[in-house]
């Protein structure tokens, strides 16, 4: 053996004769500690649900009608209904908790019910308006971004409320299990409630198909959701 081949097998064997397994550290369960034999977890919240700043919801509502100016968004959202659908932004200053400097009102601390019901109500008229606009052949299409047969089933329903689910939500639908269905149920009962409606003439013919005020209803289940309005 060369000399070297030697000092090579010295030296793992020197290598070998070092080693030993390292040691491994027992768990402990947590309650076999001192102090901890009983422990809480505290999951209760700690501060209270809030709702986005209401400018944030302008903004957001203004976005959701194409990017409109208040004005111009004004007269799209009252369209042939008058002030029956939407009056003036200026009747919802108040309310919605914003400053109304002409008449020297300071703007809302805390969040009331009738600052929500006013929120809802703009929705309404948001998806009511969204509706007439993007399932009558309108382009660009800017909130129902899809087509919307008169008939449909689960399946079919449930990719077209993924694009309201994120629009208004903004996370896919399959994020939050069984929502779907629960939208689709109620879809269908709408669906059925105005099935009448699509033999009616003059007076009695109601604004809305069967199957789009199906979906402005859908369209107005999330604008009242609690994700949409707090955080």
């Amino acid at each position: 053996m060369s000399r070297r081949a030697f000092a090579v097998v010295s030296g793992v064997a020197l290598l070998a004769a070092c080693y030993h397994p390292r040691d491994t550290i027992p768990a402990v369960p947590v309650a076999a500690l001192p102090g901890h034999a009983a422990l809480t977890v505290d999951t209760s919240p700690k501060s209270d649900l809030r709702m986005v700043p209401t400018e944030a919801y302008v903004r957001t509502y203004l976005a959701l009608f194409g990017g409109l100016a208040p004005l111009e968004l004004q007269k799209r959202a009252r369209g042939a209904d008058g002030a029956q659908l939407f009056d003036t932004w200026g009747d919802y200053l108040a309310t919605l908790g914003l400053p109304d400097y002409k008449t020297d009102l300071p703007r809302a601390r805390e969040t009331n019910a009738l600052m929500l019901a006013t929120f809802e109500r703009l929705g309404a008229a948001l998806c009511d308006r969204a509706v007439e606009h993007d399932l009558r052949g309108s382009k660009p299409r800017v909130v129902f971004d899809f087509d919307a047969p008169k008939e449909l089933d689960v399946t079919a329903f449930t990719p077209r409320f993924d694009v309201l689910h994120r629009t208004f939500l903004g996370y896919p639908e399959k994020l939050a299990p069984g929502r779907a269905a629960r939208f689709f149920d109620l879809y269908a009962k709408t669906l059925t409630r105005h099935a009448g409606d699509a033999g009616k003439t003059g007076k009695d013919k109601p604004k809305l198909a069967p199957n789009e005020a199906a979906w402005a209803v859908v369209c107005e289940g999330l604008v009242r959701h609690p994700e949409f309005h707090l955080y």
